[in-house]
């Protein structure tokens, strides 16, 4: 009976407690979701109007005159934009009422406020000029993004020859100001700018001599409309004085205003011990560089003990190669036998830049044949393999990738600095091409251009520690795909990992450790097999972009983590093609963001 009557008052007692509350229904849902949608597109077209540039490498021709304004002034104007926006966003859109897709996408829009609050804050601690810039980014930019198909796009062309002038010198002025706050670029970065800047104005028509880089890259576009009967002689000869007129009184008076204060100014630079350190606020400054870069919350200290860990468990692997050669000797002189056989380098000559190129082409082929087996999505934009331009190629540059325009127009292109053949080894071309193609940046980003159904932002912001995690998983699903039939290209590809696990130390070591220049170089010579060149030619890269080299290692390995962990749970149920869509058919995204959507991936995938 007192069993009965307890019974009887756990029932009365659920019968008398309220109900909890429904959730919002699917139609809600959907509601929310894509008002939310329809909100972040009406502001990411807000953010284009204050950005051309960005217009152009969407393939759109707005504003297609227009570089835009770089002042100082106008960074704080998007920031405050950027906060109205957040918070009207907040106003109109319940967080409770979106799918997980809204989820994701109300997650990053507040996201980038924060990131860019921290921006802000630090905004002259980002070098202007030193490792590339925007004395050779505009100039690339017009010759490989402004299209021109019509006199109306050459239109366009000349009047952003006009701006070209004022734009760098705004950036000069930047330049001036953090210099002022005792925010320089190492000296190296100035010499390296000073010749850069000089490149870009040698040649007709500011010199005699042959075309200039945009002289040669206007004539080739007149040329083009020339010869398909889209404009006339008169045409023609109009823009062209009008070309040479923005380039003699324009844009060499500016280029010429950045040198000269590079020259004046490079006494006060700094040589050897130049990292972050050095810095009015350098601690702060590097700390927020590497959450900027990597989006997670790592100090420098977990940063360069990861690094340390993974550079002693890759040798083990290497060391496994090193016998399977059958090589006569330790693994310091397998290093230099890698890094200097004659075997793995191709002649310093036109005719052994061609085969580079076309040895990459192969890998690529290859690889593509092959991409239908591990995913659903592929990219439709073509993708090329480039020699870098003369104007801003570098002995022992790092090998980079450009993403194509949405319309596929403009293609994803794949370029290699082959000034100096030996420093672009043979044995690490295959999993460079994986890399910089596919499965790796073209890949993810092309995929992320073509992507329409999730807010336009979201086709077009880019996180390294994203984009760089996935080119570094590129190469090792390279392997599980069963590339890598060469023991010597095996070798490569644990050596370009290898390299990015040196990059924890040494990026660590530079800012936060008190490093120079020269103990970095010894550091990566001692542990890896790259050459020399190559070598040093990073470490300047290290230096002029603090925390950027820490993005690989670390996206990397919470991309295998994901999959572990989707593997461990799924069991029978996991499916290569349905992860890596997850992982890369949502666009570029912070890495906790990532986790959050894999792991509701995940859960649905149980529930199937």
């Amino acid at each position: 009976m007192r069993l009965l009557f307890a019974a009887g008052m756990m029932a009365l007692a659920a019968a008398c407690t309220p109900a909890a509350p429904a959730g919002p229904s699917a139609e809600d849902v959907a509601a929310e979701s894509q008002k939310l949608t329809t909100y972040l597109n009406a502001e990411f077209e807000e953010e284009l109007k204050m950005n051309p540039l960005m217009l152009t490498t969407m393939g759109r021709k707005e504003l297609y005159g227009d570089l835009g304004d770089f002042s100082e002034a106008d960074a704080l104007k998007q920031l405050e934009w950027r906060r109205t926006s957040v918070a009207d966003m907040k106003a109109q859109v319940d967080p409770a009422k979106l799918n997980d897709d809204g989820k994701t996408s109300w997650n990053m829009w507040e996201s980038e406020l924060a990131r860019a609050e921290v921006r802000q804050q630090f905004l002259r601690h980002a070098y202007i000029y030193g490792f590339g810039g925007p004395h050779t980014d505009i100039p690339n930019f017009l010759i490989t993004y402004h299209k021109v198909e019509e006199p109306s796009d050459m239109d366009a062309y000349v009047s952003r020859l006009t701006k070209l002038g004022a734009a760098i010198d705004q950036y000069t002025e930047r330049a001036k100001l953090a210099a002022a706050d005792g925010i320089r670029t190492p000296k190296f970065g100035y010499e390296r700018t000073a010749s850069e800047a000089k490149n870009i104005i040698t040649g007709a028509p500011f010199t005699t001599g042959a075309a200039s880089p945009l002289w040669e890259d206007f004539n080739t576009k007149v040329g083009f409309l020339l010869a398909s009967d889209r404009a006339n002689d008169g045409q023609a000869a109009a823009w062209k004085a009008a070309a040479e007129k923005a380039l003699k009184d324009d844009v060499k008076p500016a280029y010429e205003r950045l040198i000269a204060w590079l020259n004046a100014d490079m006494g006060q630079a700094q040589s050897g011990k130049v990292g972050a350190l050095t810095l009015p606020k350098g601690v702060e400054w590097y700390n927020a560089a590497l959450e900027l870069q990597t989006t997670t919350k790592m100090t420098a200290d977990e940063i360069h003990e990861l690094g340390l860990k993974e550079v002693e468990r890759i040798h083990g692997e290497m060391e496994k190669i090193r016998l399977s050669t059958g090589f006569k000797g330790d693994m310091k002189a397998f290093f230099e036998f890698m890094r200097t056989d004659k075997q793995f380098y191709l002649p310093n000559t036109d005719e052994g830049r061609a085969q580079y190129l076309a040895k990459a082409d192969g890998y690529l082929t290859a690889m593509k044949a092959r991409l239908p087996e591990y995913f659903g999505r592929l990219p439709k934009a073509p993708l090329v393999v480039k020699r870098v331009e003369a104007f801003r190629e570098a002995p022992g540059g790092a090998a980079h990738y450009y993403g194509p325009t949405p319309d596929g127009k403009q293609p994803g292109i794949f370029y290699a600095h082959l000034i100096d053949m030996s420093a672009v080894s043979l044995w690490a071309l295959e999993s460079l091409s994986y890399h910089e193609g596919v499965p790796g940046h073209h890949m993810q980003i092309a995929i992320q251009n073509e992507l329409t159904d999730i807010p336009l932002f979201r086709t077009q912001y880019g996180y390294s520690s994203f984009s760089e995690g996935w080119g570094l998983y590129a190469e090792e699903l390279g392997k599980e795909m069963g590339m890598f039939t060469d023991p010597y290209n095996d070798f490569g590809r644990l050596n370009s990992e290898l390299w990015r696990a040196v990059r924890l130390v040494l990026d660590t070591g530079l800012h936060a450790k008190g490093w120079t220049e020269d103990e970095a170089v010894a550091w990566a010579m001692a542990n890896s097999a790259r050459p020399e060149s190559s070598i040093k030619s990073e470490v300047k890269r290290f230096l002029l972009n603090p925390a950027q080299a820490t993005t690989y290692k670390i996206g990397m390995i919470t991309i295998q983590k994901l999959r572990d962990e989707a593997k461990a749970e799924l069991g029978d149920k996991f499916d290569w093609k349905a992860f890596h869509d997850t992982v890369i058919g949502g666009g570029s995204m912070p890495l906790p963001i990532l986790e959050d959507r894999v792991r509701a991936w995940i859960a649905d995938q149980k529930k199937a």
